[in-house]
């Protein structure tokens, strides 16, 4: 068996992300969850591009703050203490717009982790690549 106790301040920010993220997948090397901490200050985004996966279950649950989440349904705010869901297939962009009136802390998870984003073009719907 393995526990893992982890402040996630103490964590390194992962390198060329747009905001600050501390990888936990990283920290304690688990092979199926992807699980992240975000702090975006206003302005920055949470992915490094609007996208989707072709599997992975992704959830953000808003610690602080209020994150914003774009789709081609429209967009959704996420209030503290709420959590946003976006299933397989579904593009989405998590945001702190700019006119915040401060940071947005975030905690991020989903399965499988090896599922990579696809980018996703809003403009023409469909894959950016």
């Amino acid at each position: 068996m393995g526990y893992h106790h982890i402040d996630p301040d103490d964590l390194p920010a992962s390198p060329d992300h747009p905001c600050d993220r501390r990888s936990v997948t990283e920290a304690t090397e688990l092979a199926q969850l992807a699980l992240a901490v975000y702090t975006m200050e206003p302005g920055e985004q949470l992915p490094t591009t609007y996208h989707y996966h072709e599997q992975r279950e992704e959830g953000f649950y808003v610690a602080h703050g209020t994150l914003v989440v774009e789709t081609p349904d429209g967009e959704y705010t996420v209030d503290p203490g709420e959590v946003f869901v976006a299933e397989p297939e579904s593009p989405h962009r998590a945001h702190n717009p700019a006119a915040a009136d401060g940071p947005v802390r975030v905690v991020g998870t989903g399965a499988p982790a090896f599922d990579i984003a696809r980018p996703y073009d809003p403009d023409t719907g469909g894959s950016g690549g």
